[in-house]
């Protein structure tokens, strides 16, 4: 099992501790519920009807903390390498890691204090949100700012849960779940 401290508790953040706390690995996500979310109007987000950001934090943050993650409601005020992984300080206490995922919006502070390589338009960032430095992670805003929807960031976090499992297993790891069996 390994640990993950996500940072933003946004569709990024919660999607990522969700398929990671799913597979049964540590998750700590950093936030106060102070997304943009609660700020926006879901229209199409498929497979939900039209919903508030805010009802749809709250339904996320449940399902999140309903398969284990732990939400601490606290800002990281800073980032530390430490091998083979990362310490995250709070203002209650410094927690070691082994990933790191950086969802933490437009201006993205704790990535540009680890010196993560930036374009343009953001953090440079792989396919699966894979930045320059090993096992740091960033989504959503701060890796594309000009493309922001929660749709988008969702989707980023659950390719960064994937690329770590895999990582982890040492193959390619999916996330199939079936349908329950009837009983009778």
């Amino acid at each position: 099992m390994v640990k993950v401290a996500i940072v933003g508790d946004g569709p990024g953040g919660l999607s990522a501790a969700l398929f990671l706390a799913k597979a049964g690995q540590e998750v700590l996500v950093f936030g106060r519920d102070k997304t943009a979310m609660h700020h926006a109007y879901l229209y199409n987000y498929l497979g939900l009807p039209e919903i508030s950001g805010s009802d749809f934090q709250a339904i996320a943050r449940q399902q999140v903390e309903g398969f284990g993650a732990t939400i601490h409601d606290s800002e990281v005020n800073g980032i530390t390498a430490s091998a083979p992984g990362f310490e995250v300080s709070t203002r209650v206490g410094i927690t070691q890691v082994d990933y790191l995922i950086l969802s933490e919006g437009k201006k993205a502070p704790l990535a540009e204090s680890l010196s993560l390589t930036r374009v343009e338009d953001g953090i440079a960032v792989d396919r699966n949100g894979r930045s320059s430095v090993d096992r740091v992670y960033v989504l959503g805003r701060s890796a594309r700012p000009a493309r922001s929807q929660a749709i988008i960031s969702a989707g980023d976090g659950a390719a960064a849960a994937l690329d770590i499992l895999s990582a982890e297993a040492g193959k390619d790891t999916q996330d199939w779940d079936s349908p329950p069996k009837s009983e009778g």
